[in-house]
């Protein structure tokens, strides 16, 4: 009875949790395999479920070896790609919203964007190699959180205003020394290297960098989601969370840890994308409600068929492939303001 209360006073028992949730896990996985048969190069849905069968059961082939370059060399790590960086930036912004208790809060309310953007734009312009930009990426990722938690720091606390404006500070440093640099970079060359790779694409990504990120993503999805009961918690605010034994400033930095690690490897494998963890996790809360046991999974699985859907219109609906971070805003604004039209923004 107890428990029934409190799920109640959540505002999520009008809906099966569980149900919400196979049926996405079920849709992710459609998603993707529809998406790995669309492209210039057409395969059929039924090929595709049937190639990495055959390394299991004795299935004739009845396909080339091309065929099976694009689906594992090409399109796999592609797609691969875009669940794991909508599921990382889907957790992160909805951690963070119910962290602040702010429903206008998204995984790059720290700077850490900025920074990861400004790491790639200098890399770009000093080097050529992938793995320097990509690393100098993700440094600098780190660094500009890592500035945002000493600013925001006051004695043994660290209040939630001073975050969001030290975040602030910081994200608009490095947007400023990003655009130094490409007013810096060479027009003909540097210059469109830099805005392509700000606007977001998952063009270049290969199965290398999903084994160097992949893992790094994986695991802090899963120290979210071991937390997540805690994050109903801090909701309450730091003297009820704290009145009720949690450690708030360990949750802070774990929580904070972790959508760090998450943006800056979404950032690293395909540069800035905008409104997925600022929409997507109020498109769970219409789902599951806002218990973050529930709304932490479903918002992961969303966020994943979300990704994958744009990137594949990125990739067909014109000759020259679509940047993500145009369409994510294309698609993500109008229905931000859907969601504000029917009073559905809550956290």
């Amino acid at each position: 009875m107890e428990t029934s209360v409190n799920d109640n006073m959540l505002g999520w028992t009008h809906r099966n949790p569980v149900k919400v949730i196979i049926i996405l896990i079920a849709l992710v996985l459609v998603v993707g395999i529809v998406a790995m048969g669309i492209g210039r190069y057409s395969i059929p849905s039924l090929t595709i479920i049937k190639i990495p069968l055959s390394e299991l059961f004795p299935i004739e082939k009845t396909w080339s070896r091309t065929i099976e370059c694009v689906v594992y060399d090409v399109r796999f790590p592609r797609i691969l790609a875009g669940i794991l960086v909508g599921a990382g930036l889907s957790i992160s912004g909805a951690a963070f919203q119910g962290m602040f208790r702010n429903p206008l809060v998204s995984s790059q309310i720290l700077g850490v964007s900025s920074g990861a953007g400004f790491g790639a734009a200098i890399a770009i312009l000093l080097f050529d190699s992938l793995v320097i930009i990509q690393v100098s990426s993700f440094v600098f990722g780190l660094l500009a959180v890592f500035i945002t938690f000493l600013m925001s720091r006051m004695k043994s606390s660290t209040p939630i205003l001073m975050l969001v404006l030290s975040g602030i500070v910081v994200g608009s440093l490095f947007s400023a020394l990003t655009s130094l640099t490409k007013y810096m970079a060479d027009p003909m060359n540097k210059m469109p290297a830099i805005v392509f790779w700000l606007l977001g694409s998952l063009n270049h990504v290969s199965a290398k960098d999903i084994r160097v990120f992949g893992p790094m993503i994986i695991a802090s999805i899963i120290i979210m989601l071991l937390i997540r009961w805690k994050i109903n918690i801090l909701t309450m605010g730091d003297d009820d969370a704290k009145a009720l034994g949690v450690n708030t400033e360990r949750l802070k930095i774990a929580i904070i840890l972790c959508s760090t690690v998450l943006t800056a490897s979404a950032v690293c494998l395909c540069g800035i994308i905008g409104w997925i963890g600022l929409v997507v996790p109020h498109i769970g809360r219409m789902l599951v409600g806002p218990d973050n046991r529930y709304l932490l999974p479903v918002t992961i699985l969303t966020g994943s068929s979300f990704l994958v859907v744009v990137d594949t219109l990125a990739r067909s609906l014109s000759a020259s492939e679509i940047p993500l971070g145009i369409l994510t805003s294309i698609i993500g604004a109008p229905l931000f303001a859907f969601l504000l039209r029917q009073n559905r923004i809550g956290w």
